[in-house]
């Protein structure tokens, strides 16, 4: 059996002068081998196909050479991972739950690209026959995630009244319960305010649908932030801020930091605008961003209501090595410590 769950996979193919003619619909079947005709035809009337990079919804179209057609759509993945030797770095475990502290470059559950190594992967080895089917089958106990390259502390659930309670929790992400998310992000620049507030409403970009943006139809989600730390001097600077999350979209941070003029540090999605930037930074400041290869971003708390015990749990995930190192390589140009305060 297969699932069409997953992250999504953009697939392009020109169109040549052997399939000019061709209907939309068989050209892309016979391109994409891995989808049947029907399900490339579901998939262009759901909006995901562009020709020359507008969006096309007529799976009888007749191609002409020349044309570029994008295809966005997750791939067919097995619906059962198999359990994994992964060690784990575990902050806390019942019989209820595990609560682990997800290293960097590890997926959350199996998507396209990413069918082994993955959290749920070692979990299921780790709690063995308790894991199974608690959830759904493609992502047992998972009851919430974070991205591939963000790290720190994550919940699994290990029974079903496990999974139902905690999973109540993040759907109404804190507002009457005690969940609390929050993280550590650098960004850049200085922001204006010691603290404040992003409420902006996440979709799909537009233009590149494996990107999110601010969007007027989109889902309500709201980030608000502290200032830790200001670091900077020479024409540079750089916040280290505290983010909680009020709501939990895909990439919610990383686009709303963006969105208010300081995208984080390292993000190649949502500041690619600021690659060049680590280059005005002195040394160790730039050797440690240029290391980092992923955003600076990093789950460093997580709180919730135990689902057996009523009790209020908090657990707290240190910065990675990674992380660290920038922090270390930002420490001398503290603005606080060096006496040199930013306004707020």
């Amino acid at each position: 059996m297969q699932d069409f769950s997953g992250e999504d996979i953009e697939w392009e193919i020109v169109v040549d002068a052997e399939a000019a003619g061709g209907r939309l619909d068989a050209v892309l079947a016979r391109a994409v081998p891995v989808f049947s005709r029907n399900r490339i035809k579901d998939l262009i009337l759901a909006g995901g196909v562009a020709i020359n990079g507008q969006t096309l919804e007529e799976p009888k179209y007749k191609v002409k050479a020349g044309e570029t057609i994008t295809l966005l759509a997750p791939l067919p993945v097995e619906a059962e991972p198999s359990p994994e030797n992964i060690p784990l770095d575990i902050l806390y475990e019942d019989k209820h739950l595990i609560v682990v502290n997800k290293p960097v470059g590890m997926v959350v559950h199996p998507a396209p690209g990413n069918l082994s190594g993955t959290l749920v992967n070692a979990l299921l080895f780790h709690c063995r026959d308790s894991l199974a089917g608690i959830g759904g089958v493609r992502r047992p106990g998972i009851v919430h995630r974070l991205d591939k390259d963000t790290s720190g502390v994550m919940v699994a659930a290990k029974t079903e009244q496990a999974h139902n309670h905690l999973s109540a929790q993040f759907a109404d992400h804190g507002r009457a319960g005690p969940l609390h998310r929050a993280y550590i992000a650098y960004v850049w620049g200085h922001t204006q305010q010691a603290r404040g507030t992003v409420d902006a409403p996440l979709g799909r970009d537009a233009n590149t649908r494996l990107k999110q943006a601010v969007r007027r139809d989109g889902r309500e989600a709201i980030t608000h932030y502290t200032v830790e730390a200001r670091f900077g001097g020479g024409g540079w600077d750089i916040t280290r801020l505290k983010c909680e999350l009020e709501t939990g979209r895909t990439h919610q941070i990383r686009v709303h930091m963006a969105h208010i003029g300081h995208p984080l540090v390292a993000d190649q999605v949502y500041a690619s605008g600021y690659a060049t930037k680590a280059n005005r930074l002195p040394e160790a400041p730039k050797t440690a961003i240029l290391a980092l290869g992923r955003q600076a971003l990093h789950a460093a708390e997580l709180g919730f209501e135990h689902p057996a015990t009523g009790e209020d749990m908090l657990f707290q995930a240190p910065l990675p090595p990674e992380l660290a190192e920038l922090e270390a390589a930002l420490a001398p140009y503290d603005r606080a410590r060096s006496g040199n305060r930013s306004r707020t």
